[in-house]
């Protein structure tokens, strides 16, 4: 008993619900910062898009200087300029440009919701898992704690020659493995502790009892990685629509404005203009390529379509698991009521059994049966809690909702 609880003790003193160890993994995951930085990035790319709308302005200046000067012309010549240009008509290419690097950032901000999502879902199964293997280890602590007792008694008896060594080495076997799976069930609640710390990006102490509410009523929204995928393919069409622009005139008219000053003149070498303004309008048009672009642009399609077919394969695998999580439910719930039935029953045989067995009236198999139908049935009942809160963790997340939303506490 002490040894159970200063395993348990630290644990109790600081518990976690699964409620703050997902809001606390929301804010500080190392996945769910990375997507963040990608759909930042993807927001900068929609305004630098946003901004071709605008006319652009240059300013520049140069220097040149000739030693054997041209006939008429100044051997120094300095200038200083600013032009301003603005595309009247660019055959749709900046608007399609913008659409895809819209529908990018509609893509990285799924992502950022699908990895929240799937952390989250994952780190449920965890903590109910730690959950579910502590409960077995206390169930084999317990049976611990009886074949201890009764090693010690049987001891005793072979030492006044009142038991066999058979009697004795049957139950020091018992005490032995149940050591061994006790450690072994030690060890995976570390690995899930460890992954589950990874997962939320700090030390958990301990976990605290969560559950979920039931509320089965949810009708199916598409998860949010085939969301992205669908920007992804929308993002494609777009692009192929930039690309078959160039097939459109591309008009655009520029205004320079430019200042001069001169140097090293003479009468044969005069100064020129002080000031110019030029405006130029300019239109250019592909006729051909030999198919060059139409061949990108049907590659960028055909990759569409390869996405497409993915969605659609996605969406019914999510179909499918919302299919069975809701009948994983409906069979959680049997088994719990059945193994809350198979614990009462071998409870009541152990404390019979145990009773006959110290006043000897049966034998330690018999005795070895009953505890370990015992332990097994104390470690089903507390598992198929545990499996039916996952149950509902995965039917919320095949329905598209954050399954945080749906714990009682």
């Amino acid at each position: 008993m002490i040894k159970i609880l200063l395993i348990i003790l630290p644990f109790v003193l600081n518990a976690q619900s699964l409620k703050s160890i997902l809001e606390y993994a929301t804010n500080n995951n190392q996945l769910v910062a990375s997507k963040e930085f990608s759909q930042e990035s993807k927001q900068k790319e929609v305004n630098s898009r946003e901004s071709a709308y605008y006319p652009t302005l240059d300013i520049g200046a140069f220097y040149q200087s000739v030693d054997e000067r041209d006939f008429m012309r100044a051997g120094d010549t300095y200038s200083g300029f600013a032009k301003l240009g603005f595309d009247i008509y660019d055959g749709g290419s900046k608007s399609a440009l913008l659409e895809q690097k819209q529908n990018e950032y509609k893509s990285t901000s799924s992502d950022l919701s699908d990895v929240k999502k799937t952390i989250a879902l994952q780190i449920t199964q965890n903590f109910f898992g730690i959950k579910s293997l502590e409960a077995v280890y206390l169930s084999r602590e317990e049976a611990q704690k009886s074949l201890e007792v009764q090693l010690k008694r049987m001891t005793s008896f072979y030492d006044a020659q009142l038991a066999t060594k058979d009697d004795v080495d049957r139950l020091q076997s018992a005490f032995d493995t149940n050591i061994y799976e006790m450690e072994s069930i030690k060890l995976q609640i570390l690995t899930l502790k460890l992954n589950l710390q990874l997962q939320v990006g700090r030390e958990i102490s301990s976990l605290d009892n969560s559950s979920f509410s039931e509320d089965l009523g949810n009708e199916m929204e598409l998860v949010d990685s085939i969301k992205s995928l669908q920007h992804s393919r929308d993002a494609l069409s777009s692009l192929s629509e930039s690309v078959d622009s160039v097939y459109y005139p591309q008009i655009r008219i520029e205004d320079t404005y430019s200042l001069y000053g001169y140097g090293n003149t003479d009468a044969l070498h005069p100064e020129g203009v002080d000031q110019q303004n030029k405006i130029m309008l300019s239109a250019n048009m592909r006729l051909f390529d030999n198919a060059t672009i139409k061949n990108s642009k049907q590659a960028l399609e055909i990759n569409a379509q390869a996405i497409s077919k993915n969605i659609e394969y996605k969406t019914s695998e999510q179909k499918m698991q919302y299919k069975l999580s809701l009948a994983t439910i409906k069979t959680s719930k049997i088994k719990i009521k059945s193994a809350e039935s198979a614990l009462v029953s071998a409870t009541s045989a152990f404390d019979t059994i145990e009773k006959k067995y110290s006043a000897g009236i049966v034998d330690n198999v018999v005795y070895l049966d009953a505890l370990a139908s015992k332990t097994t049935a104390a470690s089903l009942y507390e598992t198929s809690l545990n499996d039916l809160q996952v149950a509902y963790a995965k039917y919320y997340y095949y329905s598209g909702k954050k399954i945080e939303e749906f714990l009682s506490e």
